[in-house]
Formats: structure tokens, C-alpha cells, sequence
């Protein structure tokens, strides 16, 4: 099948190569000439396991290739995938306008029949909006078709070649047997294509990012309770997801949850319930405690050192998660910018985001190291803000000799309180009670 994706970032990048290696022909589109004059040069321009094997093996057998020209994947192409971004705007709603303008463009340059798919995250009713950006420019047929991605940054290839569902919106069954045969590949063991109106599918995204942001946001509030009452909010984890009608995904307490996804979608929910005269207060309310979550923690670090003069803290972990380089609304950056602001200096390492990062705090108070043991040297104390696997089972006599004081706080619960003890650290974590 012959297929164009417009928009190489994180979604679109993934979608393409993955299309490409179960045979399609597909042509990857974005207007940035640099970007696309790498990625024909193999440079991957995000962090993603997996992704650069699959992007070099397609290129070299020509199943996959990179333009700026959209005219050319247009008239190459029946279906035309939309990957461009919609970032938050100011006023907290996704902002569409490239999209909007990538689809007249699209009507513009039509040849014949094309199936329009909608894979960036998108409020509820955009289908018709892009259904009449393109319309006023075309003679031609044509189908707008909502397809939400459902992948997780740091797994998005295992995400999208073995998917949980794949969410088609349309009401076209004739639309809807080509979007199976596109999808078949990924669905040998069992089927798991569900099919709905397009509203439907595009709320669907937006519920499902906006329920595990609750899930999230409410465990941090259960474990911020537990610090008070000096229970163990892991023993509470496990009790609370045992339950078969919870689950245990996403029950993990920490510093609040980053990236380009939750907050973005959490908060374009938000307005679009404001927009019918609806208030949706929980999920304002796990936006909300996010935000607090954060800041909590960051606080504690602050007030630990309070009074102390020329504080110098190492930091593991910059991105929002392991296994990315996506430090978009990452709770690293919000609590560095705490800690400078309060005098601190900073010595931070992540084994991917140094680069985003640097660009994201932009302070001569925060030092880099590629090595994380190096970023230890006379530091005060240890924060870790990622749960890279790295970081699991450091080497705890080097941390020893290098820290200045064996103060660790840590916002992923990554290392067993009694065990820290023994090692002869003062370890904080997250809801779970500090052993003297």
C-alpha cells in the first residue's frame, strides 16, 4: 500500500518506519529541509528504541523515504496521514493551525481519492474542521478518518507492531476495510481493530490519557498522606492494585508525570469541557495535583538544606522518563529551576536529554555530565528524577566516596529504604516513611 505521513516528529517518524517495515511504500513529509536532510542521512533526530534499525533497513530497501515536496507524497499516496504537531496554546486548548493549514494544502495538491487520517492528538470535532479545510480546494473525493496513537515514548515501536487496540474513526465501511488491510500486519496473533465515528474515536484518546493522568496525580496524593501518617505507600500500591477492577499499571508514586502527552491532553480536556458549559473537576483536579506534586518535591529537597550556604546537588535524570530524551514538562526541569532560584548549583546527567535539557533550563548554574558517577563529585546530595534502568543498581561505594554527603532523594522509590540505611545514606523517598 502506498502511504505518506506528513510530519516527522515523534508520532509521525514512528508510524512511517513502522509502516514501511511490514512492506508499505511510505513517504515521510515535514517542512523542516535540515531534519529531512538528516534523516536521509540516517540521523534520527529523537531518542527511541528501536527506531533507527527499522528507519536505516527501510531507506536502504527504498520502502522508505523523506521529502519536503507534498505535492509529491500526495500524488503518491491514497492514504495521507496528519503527524503534525498541536501543541498547547496559551489558553490551554491544542493548537491546530498547522494541522488546519497542512490539510487545505492537501486539497490543494489531490489528484484523485485520498483517505485523510488524523493521527495527532486532536480535540473532539476536528475531523469536520479538516474535513472543511480540505473540501473549498478539491473537486476530488475524499474520507477524514480518526486514528489516535496510543504509544508510549520510551516503547513506541513495541507499541505500535503489537498494539492493544487500534482506534479507526469513520463511518465509512468501504474506508474501513482499507484501514484493516493497512493495519493487518500488526494484528496476526489477534484482532484488536476497534471501529467508531470519528468523535468518538477522537474522545477516545483524550479519555484514556486524561484516566491514567488521574491514576497518576492520585496515587502521588495517597503517598503524600502516607508521609504524613508514616504508612508505606509501596505496601499500599500493592494492596490497591491487587484488585482485578484497578490494576497496578500506573499506580507508582513519584514526582508527577511529563512529556508532551499528559499535561497537553489532560489540559486541552479541560478547556474543551469548559467550551459545552462543562466543568470536569477530577480532571482538573489530577492537573492541578501534578503541578503540586512537583513542587512538593522539590520543596522537601529545599527545606532539607535550608540555612546551608553554597549547596551543590547532583541530579540523575532529566527527561520526564527513562528511555527518552523528551524533557517536555519534565519534572526535572520545573525542580531544577527551583533549586537554582534558591541558590543552589546544579550537577546533572541523564544518559539522553542532556541536549534538551540544556536548551529547556538554560542557567550557568547547571553543570552536565555525560559520566553520572562524575556529576557526584562534591555535591551535597543526590536528587534522581528518571527511572532509567541505570540508575536501578548504581554502584553505592563509588556514590559513597564521591558525594560530599550521603543524601539521596529519590523520586522514583528506585532503591529499598533498610538497604540505603546500611549503605550508610540518608535516603528520602516518595510516601514511604524515612528510616533513621
Amino acid at each position: 500500500m502506498r502511504v505518506s505521513v506528513v510530519g516527522t516528529g515523534y508520532v509521525g517518524l514512528v508510524a512511517g518506519a513502522c509502516f514501511s517495515d511490514v512492506g508499505n511504500h511510505v513517504i515521510c513529509v515535514d517542512v523542516d529541509r535540515a531534519k529531512v536532510e538528516a534523516l536521509r542521512r540516517g540521523e534520527i533526530p529523537i531518542y527511541e528504541p528501536g527506531l533507527s534499525e527499522i528507519v536505516h533497513r527501510n531507506a536502504k530497501a527504498g520502502r522508505l523515504e523523506f521529502t519536503t515536496d507534498l505535492a509529491h507524497a500526495v500524488a503518491n499516496s491514497l492514504i495521507v496521514f496528519l503527524a503534525v504537531g498541536t501543541p498547547q496554546a496559551d489558553n490551554g486548548h491544542a493548537d491546530l493551525r498547522s494541522l488546519l493549514s497542512v490539510a487545505e494544502e492537501i486539497g490543494k495538491r489531490m489528484d484523485g481519492y485520498r483517505i485523510i487520517v488524523t493521527k495527532s492528538t486532536v480535540p473532539v470535532g476536528t475531523h469536520k474542521r479538516v474535513a472543511n479545510a480540505v473540501r473549498p480546494h478539491t473537486q476530488h473525493p475524499f474520507d477524514v478518518v480518526s486514528n489516535p496513537e496510543f504509544m508510549k515514548e520510551g516503547a513506541a515501536v513495541d507499541d505500535f507492531t503489537k498494539p492493544d487496540r487500534v482506534v479507526i474513526g469513520t463511518t465509512n465501511p468501504a474506508v474501513v476495510e482499507i484501514m484493516k488491510q493497512l493495519y493487518a500486519p500488526f494484528m496476526r496473533k489477534q484482532e484488536r481493530i476497534l471501529v467508531m465515528d470519528p468523535a468518538s474515536a477522537e474522545m477516545t484518546k483524550y479519555a484514556a490519557n486524561a484516566l491514567l493522568a488521574i491514576k497518576v496525580s492520585f496515587m502521588n496524593e495517597i503517598a503524600n498522606l502516607c508521609e504524613r501518617y508514616g504508612a508505606n505507600v509501596e505496601l499500599v500500591r500493592v494492596g490497591v492494585g491487587s484488585d482485578s477492577r484497578i490494576g497496578h499499571p500506573f499506580l507508582f508514586p513519584g514526582v508527577g508525570y511529563g512529556g508532551s502527552c499528559f499535561p497537553k491532553d489532560v489540559s486541552a480536556l479541560v478547556m474543551m469541557g469548559r467550551e459545552v458549559g462543562y466543568e470536569p473537576r477530577i480532571t482538573q483536579a489530577a492537573q492541578e495535583t501534578n503541578q503540586l506534586q512537583r513542587r512538593h518535591f522539590a520543596q522537601r529537597v529545599i527545606d532539607h538544606f535550608a540555612g546551608r550556604t553554597g549547596v551543590t546537588l547532583a541530579v540523575w535524570g532529566l527527561a520526564f522518563k527513562g528511555r527518552t530524551d523528551d524533557v517536555r514538562e519534565a519534572p526535572a526541569i520545573t525542580a531544577i529551576k527551583m533549586f537554582v532560584d534558591s541558590g543552589m548549583t546544579i550537577r546533572a546527567h541523564d544518559p539522553e536529554a542532556i541536549r534538551n535539557a540544556r536548551q529547556a533550563i538554560n542557567s550557568d548554574k547547571v553543570s552536565y555530565f555525560e559520566d553520572g558517577y562524575a556529576a557526584l563529585d562534591g555535591a551535597d546530595g543526590l536528587v534522581v528524577f528518571t527511572d532509567w534502568q541505570e540508575f536501578r543498581v548504581p554502584d553505592f561505594e563509588m556514590m559513597a566516596r564521591r558525594l560530599k554527603t550521603r543524601v539521596i532523594f529519590d523520586g522514583r522509590n528506585l532503591y529499598d529504604p533498610a538497604f540505603m540505611k546500611r549503605q550508610g545514606f540518608e535516603y528520602h523517598s516518595v510516601g514511604r516513611p524515612t528510616i533513621a
